[in-house]
């Protein structure tokens, strides 16, 4: 059945439209302006999370990932980046909680909403992958347990 799912997957991710990023000004945890459109991950692929510090499925997937990533950026050179979608009010938060965790993530800010309505988000988490082009190739929302063994799989055969 789990094999099943990922041909499954792996043949949305292929006939998904592709799409580039949308071009929206945030900042980093460290104030630092970042556009949208040019994030970049020298040719290999990348990973964009949609969460929440309030978002317990969103904390799981993180750190389900987090604990794989050093070993998934060894065999593919995949990138990953959280954008906060929590409120300015609360950005204060974000900063902590990655450093608490150890999370090695890109992190940007969101407090408007402007990149997650961007990308037509609708709930958190919500992931994208990225090809080497820049190119979105699969995108799903939610977490279940192992669903990160699912998305390791697709970043493998980009």
């Amino acid at each position: 059945m789990k094999k099943i799912l990922l041909i499954m997957m792996a043949i949305a991710a292929v006939l998904t439209a592709k799409a580039e990023l949308p071009s929206v000004t945030l900042q980093d945890i460290d104030g630092k302006s970042v556009n949208t459109a040019e994030l970049s991950n020298g040719g290999k692929p990348m990973i964009i999370s949609f969460w929440a510090t309030w978002c317990k499925p969103c904390l799981r997937e993180l750190k389900a990932i987090h604990e794989l990533y050093a070993d998934w950026q060894d065999e593919t050179g995949v990138k990953v980046i959280i954008v906060s979608i929590d409120q300015a009010q609360d950005a204060n938060k974000v900063k902590p909680l990655v450093d608490g965790f150890g999370w090695e993530y890109d992190v940007l800010l969101d407090p408007n909403g402007d990149f997650k309505r961007a990308m037509n988000v609708q709930m958190v988490p919500h992931v994208f992958v990225l090809d080497g082009n820049g190119n979105v190739v699969h995108n799903h929302a939610g977490y279940t347990d192992g669903a990160e063994d699912e998305l390791y799989e697709l970043i493998k055969n980009l």
